[in-house]
Order: structure tokens, then C-alpha cells, then sequence
């Protein structure tokens, strides 16, 4: 071979290699998630997971009611995340939660679950676990004794799935990250939320209250997330309104008003995206439907519909696989593999003092409005009740406010116009609320006061009107009474240096001296703020009243604003019920009044005044990019909880009946029409020997052609019930009910229900069952 042979060989191999190089070096440039392949100033990913928690015998955390324990599913709860982040550079998380509230230790162990799987890139710091503040949620997944008394003490199953499931949301938004934008939107939304505390509110003076229009906030706050790709693929949103449209007697799980509003919109999304016609005006299921008609003309062949439906009659309940409930998961099988699954949350503000129930408050034995500055009906607190839009139905007007915050997230999402641009950043602190230095400007000079302990006061055992207490208290207590303090004093009798610093609130239950068998009440407690450009996240472990939010809102975005780095284009919103729970904070105004919101702030009169003070120094140091002090860290008291919850032991059913079978069934030959109800009963199991996360207890399915039954509706459908039930409290056999009610656009044709469970043995084991009723025929 000569040489100029050799040298042209030579340089296809060398003009080879160099394309080899290239292709690898543009193969890593795709798998990773933290290099620019585009112009986008943002990494975004969304993610979001099941934590719908045991469906039975735990006690909803929210009202503090003993009778308030779970006997079914309204609809699933899930953990909805997102990250941004800056391409080789910062980056928050965000997660919020269909729960009441965040808790301290569910954080610390999701920190820790991150830690392992992606070194120091998630810390306490840049990531904030804020709840929605549904009243329908298990609980005992909190650490202190206070907020575990009703559901019998700590419940690590509650706990593990809602761990579980904020650390799987946060690695599918992880996962997720691909170059995108943000883009900001806000509105006025006035139908969604009241004022139940508004005698404490005039307490504020009339010169800050004449600055606003409503007494409560009535702003939405949107951010659109858009992938350079795939385009639209979620958004958050803050609106302030309590999560108490389903009273404290509903026992089924559910996201409540706000939970329903994100299911709603994440429906309205996929149905726009698979290029059917979308519309916001929806049926009574509140969102449309993901299967289109079957029969052509269902007129024309009724009897030969009832025929088919006919040929198929509730067989015996048989045993199933647990992946079972999953595959026939309605929105789990329409889920494109390559491609992002829209995310919609609507998250929590500063809800303190706003209830849902919009009527206002009523005496349930007059009718007549509920007295003015105590909310009592005769002096008593039990009669007096906030009604809300749907009243008597509360479904309905859980249905209604969901709706009405899912019209106007859509509103914003489809104006969404502002860019988000500009760096990331968080600050993050501990502080001891117990004993925090104030500095407070007192006429005209500088006073230095103190925080207190936390102790909560009789007002608060008066309840709300969103959920009324008992016995003789009442909202607006500055004085309690002899008996209620000799009981209280068997538990604790706070100091005389606790009453002073309490002051006007006389001490119920002084939680925050109470240490056996370990902390009644938390002392240490985070603040968090986060960048993402202009906008702005105050992450706060307490529900704020609205005037303490504006507060908060209005002092930090004053001392943001001097900087030319945000100028006047800054947005910022509270996250409410955020990284940890701490019950309520008030103005120093509203706490004179003591109503329930006043007497459960509970480390005293200047908590609002201690959060602007620390907020500001995070703010400050956020601008000036400098360090904060961590603070003192919160105790993990996972290895000291109790729990009083008697476990599953075993599952029964009569003798020759299999789990599964059916009780009560469709009548023959039965024809229904939309907007009926269908009820079918079955033998069941506990539900707490399998959650069926990602799955469902429940499924619609109508039939396809001959013999191919297609899931229509499951248990995280509005329209669909799941009800469970024991015959008697220590009986070993169960009862499941399902019912659905057939929503206006559900499609003509033959239709089944079934019904998936899991049963326990003596020896343990877990089996998976599965029921169905007998076919029957939705006609027009």
C-alpha cells in the first residue's frame, strides 16, 4: 500500500472517530439533566404521586373529631411536585400535598431518603413540603403528642405513604428535566372564600383595613410551566380558602375543594391535548370523560342492549394480582411512556380566618345567622354552622369551590403572559419560637418583647364555624372559667410567667411545657423563602389569617423591592401549612379578640411581629447573597411515638361466600339514565392490607364490542363512591359499597362495576380479590 493510500486511510479513520465522539459526546449532553440544549433560562420537571393513605379506621386529621375515622374514598390524594433549576446552577423543589398539613418528620425522612439517592443536590433547604389543608385526610403522621391524640397515636402507614409518595413525585420531577420557561399570571377570584372570623378581623385598624377591599384575599397566583418540547406541561397555583367544604362527619378520604380543583383541571388538560373539543363548563362529575360512544345509535337497539347485558351476571368473587387494581387504573393507562403527564396543584395561602362555606353562618336549630362576634346560637358554639354553596349537599359544594378555583387557574393558565426571569435562590432557618427576641416599634420607640411557649386557649376548644367544638366554650374568650382551668391543671399548670406573656389568651392547654411522653407541641420551627426569578415563595409552618399574611407579604417584598435586582416586577406568595404545622398566627389586633384563630397562636401576641423580623433577615441575605445561621435543629421523635391503632388480624366472610362476592346487585334487566345513582354491595377486607396506591378500589368499566371490558371511572373520579364498613366495630367481616352517580356526559352503553381488595389470613398473608356486579344498560 502506498503512502498517499495509507494517509487517506488514515484520515477516514481519524474523520470516523471524530463523528464517534461526537455522537457519545451528544448522547450525554441528552441523558443529562443539568446541561443547556437549548435557550431556556430554566431546567423545569413536574412529578406526581399517590398518598391517598389507609381508607379505614384511622382518624381524619383537621377537625380533632373522635368519630371522624376513614370508611372509604371520595377521591385520591396525591404529592404534586416540581423543580427548577438553573443549568449548572441552583435549583429548588416544591411539593405540595393533598394532606392537612406538612409534617416536620415526614421532611426529615424524605430529606434523608434524597440525601441517599442524589447526594447534597436536595436539602431541607431547597425544598418545601406544603399541604393543601383537606380535612379528609388519614392522619398520625405528625410527631408531637398534640396533633396525635385523636387518631390513637402515630400511624406508620399513614406516615410511610405519604413519604412514599413526595419522594417518588419529587424523582419523576427529577427525572423530568428538560428546558423550559415559567410563565406568571394572577387574578381576582371573589366567590371561593369567606371571612368566618370577621369580628376579629375589624379589630385591625381602620386605616390598614381601608387600604383593601375584601376581608379576605381574593388573588389567585399562577405559574405555567412550559417545556420547550412537549409545550404546556403544568402549573401551580396559591389561593387562600380553608379545606372544609366536607364536614367534620364525611368518612371518606378526600382532597376537598382544592384536591377536586387540581383532579378537574388535570382532566380538563389531557381531554383539550387529545384534540376532543374542551370546554370549562363541565357535568356534574366536574371534568369530562376520557372514552368516547360505543353504540352509534342506542335508541335503535335498546332490547338488544339489555340482551347483552343479560349475558353477563355477577360472577363469584374470584382471587386477583395486586397489579391488577393498577392496569385497570383509568388515567394510569392513557399516560404516555415519552411523554410528561400534566401536573396541576392548587396550594395553600394564608387561609387562617377564610372558610368555603361562602353562605355564611347559620343556627342549625333557627335558621337565623349565627351571633356576630362569638358565633354561637343561644350562647351555644355546637348550633351554629357555615353553609356552603351546595348546602345541605356537601359534595356539592365541595364540587363548586373546587370548580370555581379550577376556572380560574384555567383563566390564568391560558392568559399566562409574564415571563419568569432571573436567578434561583433559598434561605432556609430553624428558630426557637419559645423564647424568640422581638424587636417591635412601640409609639414611635423600639421595644424588645418576647415569644412564649406555645399553649392553646379556650377559645380554641369553641372550633370554628367550619367545624363547631363542645361543651360550654366559645369564640371570643379572654377570660375561660374555674372548671375547665381545674382540669386543665391535672395535665399542666402553666407558670405565672407563661400566663403574663400569653396575655390577653387564657391558657387551656399549656402544650408547649408538656414533654411526657414526649413534646406535646413543636418549639423549633423552619422559615423558608425560594427565588425563581421575580416570583417569590414564603414557606410558613402555620396558617396565616389574611391580614397577617398581607403583613408578611408586604415586608418582605419592602425590602426586596430596594433592590435593583427585582425593582417593582416582584411577585409573592405564602405558602401556608409549609414544612412543618404550628396551627395559626394572628395580628397582634386579631389575638385580643381570642377567636379560635387568636387563641390557637400559640407562642403568643407578637408571633406575626417575630415571622416579618426573620422573614426580613432572609430577605436580606437572599439580596445580599449571604448565609444565614441554620438555627437550632427540630427533634426527630420517630423512635419515641406511640400507637393505640389495634392492626388488621384477620378477614371473615360468611361461610361459602368469597371475598368479592356480591351482596347486593344490580336488579335485572335494569336501564339507568344520567344523573342516577348505581349502588352495588360487596363482601370486602379491611383496606388497610393494601392501599392500592396507584390503583383503585373501585371501577366503572363499560363494554367495548362484544367482550372487552374498558375501565371508565375509578375511585379518583368525582362521580364514583367507594364507602366501606364493618357490620359491628369488632366484626371480621367487611362490606364495601360502591356508588356511582352517572354524570351528564358519560357515554351510552352497557356498563359493570367492580370491586378490588385485599384480605389478611390468620396466618398473615395478604390476598388480592376481585368482584363484579351484573351488566346493565345506560340509555339516553
Amino acid at each position: 500500500m502506498g503512502f498517499s493510500s495509507l494517509s487517506h486511510l488514515n484520515g477516514w479513520w481519524a474523520c470516523t472517530a471524530l463523528r464517534v465522539l461526537t455522537l457519545i459526546a451528544l448522547l450525554l449532553v441528552m441523558k443529562s439533566d443539568i446541561v443547556v440544549y437549548s435557550d431556556s433560562d430554566y431546567l423545569i420537571g413536574l412529578g406526581s404521586y399517590d398518598i391517598t393513605g389507609p381508607a379505614a379506621d384511622v382518624n381524619m386529621e383537621g377537625y380533632s373529631n373522635m368519630d371522624q375515622v376513614a370508611s372509604g374514598i371520595h377521591f385520591r390524594l396525591r404529592a404534586r411536585a416540581f423543580i427548577v433549576a438553573e443549568p449548572n446552577g441552583k435549583r429548588v423543589a416544591f411539593v405540595n400535598l393533598d394532606a392537612c398539613m406538612a409534617s416536620q418528620l415526614v421532611k426529615i425522612k424524605v430529606i434523608e431518603r434524597l440525601n441517599a439517592r442524589y447526594g447534597d443536590l436536595y436539602t431541607e433547604k431547597n425544598v418545601a413540603i406544603s399541604g393543601i389543608h383537606t380535612h379528609a385526610g388519614p392522619g398520625g403522621y405528625l410527631q408531637y403528642v398534640v396533633y396525635l391524640v385523636t387518631s390513637l397515636g402515630f400511624v406508620r402507614q399513614s406516615f410511610d405513604v405519604i413519604v412514599d409518595g413526595i419522594e417518588k413525585s419529587i424523582i419523576q420531577a427529577h427525572e423530568n428535566l428538560r428546558p423550559g420557561s415559567i410563565f406568571v399570571n394572577k387574578g381576582e377570584l371573589l366567590d371561593a372564600g369567606a371571612n368566618r372570623s370577621p369580628s376579629a378581623y375589624l379589630n385591625n385598624p381602620a386605616a390598614e383595613r381601608s387600604k383593601y377591599k375584601y376581608n379576605v384575599d381574593k388573588e389567585m397566583t399562577l405559574l405555567k410551566f412550559v417545556d420547550d418540547q412537549w409545550g404546556p406541561v403544568g402549573s401551580f397555583n396559591w389561593f387562600a380558602t380553608h379545606g372544609t367544604s366536607m364536614s367534620r362527619t364525611n368518612l371518606l378520604i378526600s382532597g376537598d375543594n382544592k384536591g377536586a380543583a387540581a383532579r378537574f383541571m388535570e382532566d380538563w388538560f389531557e381531554h383539550q391535548s387529545s384534540g376532543r373539543k374542551a370546554t370549562v363548563g363541565f357535568e356534574d362529575d366536574g371534568h369530562p370523560r376520557r372514552i368516547s360512544n360505543i353504540i352509534p345509535s342506542p335508541h335503535d337497539n335498546h332490547h338488544e342492549l339489555l340482551e347483552l347485558a343479560a349475558s353477563f351476571q355477577s360472577p363469584p368473587g374470584r382471587p386477583a394480582i395486586r397489579a391488577s387494581s393498577v392496569a385497570r387504573r383509568v388515567r394510569g393507562a392513557l399516560w404516555q411512556v415519552d411523554k410528561p403527564r400534566f401536573v396541576s396543584a392548587f396550594c395553600q395561602s394564608n387561609c387562617g380566618d377564610v372558610s368555603p362555606n361562602v353562605l355564611g353562618a347559620f343556627c342549625i336549630d333557627t335558621g337565623l345567622r349565627c351571633d356576630f362576634n362569638h358565633s354561637t346560637c343561644g350562647g351555644k358554639n355546637e348550633l351554629c354552622y357555615g353553609r356552603g354553596p351546595g348546602y345541605p349537599d356537601e359534595f356539592e359544594s365541595t364540587r363548586i369551590i373546587g370548580e370555581r378555583q379550577f376556572r380560574k387557574a384555567v383563566d390564568l393558565f391560558n392568559g399566562a403572559s409574564e415571563q419568569i426571569k432571573g436567578k434561583i435562590d433559598f434561605r432556609h432557618a430553624f428558630l426557637d419560637f419559645s423564647q424568640l427576641e422581638v424587636t417591635i416599634n412601640k409609639g414611635g420607640t423600639s421595644e424588645t418583647v418576647k415569644t412564649c411557649p406555645a399553649a392553646m386557649g379556650f377559645a380554641f376548644a369553641a372550633g370554628t364555624t367550619d367545624g363547631p367544638g363542645a361543651f360550654d366554650f366559645k369564640q371570643g374568650d379572654d377570660k375561660g372559667n374555674p372548671f375547665w382551668k381545674l382540669v386543665r391543671n391535672v395535665l399542666k399548670t402553666p407558670t405565672s410567667e407563661q400566663v403574663k406573656c400569653q396575655q390577653p389568651k387564657p391558657i387551656l392547654v399549656d402544650i408547649g411545657e408538656m414533654k411526657l411522653p414526649y413534646d406535646w407541641a413543636p418549639s423549633v420551627l423552619p422559615i423558608q423563602i425560594f427565588r425563581i426569578g421575580q416570583f417569590v415563595i414564603l414557606s410558613v409552618p402555620a396558617e396565616f389569617t389574611t391580614m397577617a399574611g398581607r403583613r408578611l407579604r408586604d415586608a418582605v417584598r419592602t425590602v426586596l423591592s430596594n433592590s435593583k435586582d427585582f425593582g417593582a416586577n416582584i411577585h409573592v406568595v405564602i405558602a401556608g401549612l409549609t414544612n412543618t404545622y404550628s396551627q395559626y398566627v394572628t395580628t397582634f389586633e386579631e389575638y385580643q379578640a381570642q377567636r379560635y384563630e387568636g387563641a390557637s397562636t400559640l407562642y403568643g401576641p407578637h408571633t406575626l411581629s417575630a415571622y416579618i423580623q426573620e422573614f426580613q433577615k432572609l430577605a436580606n441575605a437572599l439580596l445580599r447573597g449571604q448565609p444565614v445561621e441554620p438555627g437550632p435543629q427540630p427533634p426527630n421523635l420517630l423512635e419515641k411515638q406511640i400507637s393505640l391503632l389495634p392492626p388488621v388480624v384477620v378477614d371473615g366472610t360468611p361461610l361459602g361466600v368469597n371475598f368479592g362476592d356480591v351482596i347486593t346487585d344490580i336488579p335485572k334487566n335494569s336501564t339507568f339514565r344520567r344523573g342516577e345513582m348505581v349502588s352495588v354491595k360487596f363482601w370486602s377486607a379491611c383496606p388497610r392490607n393494601d392501599l392500592m396506591t396507584e390503583g383503585t378500589f373501585a371501577l366503572v368499566e363499560v363494554l367495548q364490542d362484544k367482550d372487552n371490558w374498558v375501565p371508565a371511572y375509578d375511585d379518583d373520579d368525582f362521580c364514583l363512591r367507594f364507602k366501606w364498613s364493618r357490620p359491628s366495630r369488632f366484626s371480621l367481616r367487611s362490606e364495601a359499597t360502591i356508588e356511582w352517580r352517572i354524570p351528564q356526559s358519560a357515554s351510552l352503553g352497557v356498563y359493570r362495576i367492580r370491586h378490588f381488595g385485599a384480605s389478611k389470613s390468620l396466618l398473615g398473608s395478604i390476598r388480592h380479590f376481585t368482584g363484579s356486579s351484573s351488566a346493565f344498560v345506560l340509555a339516553a
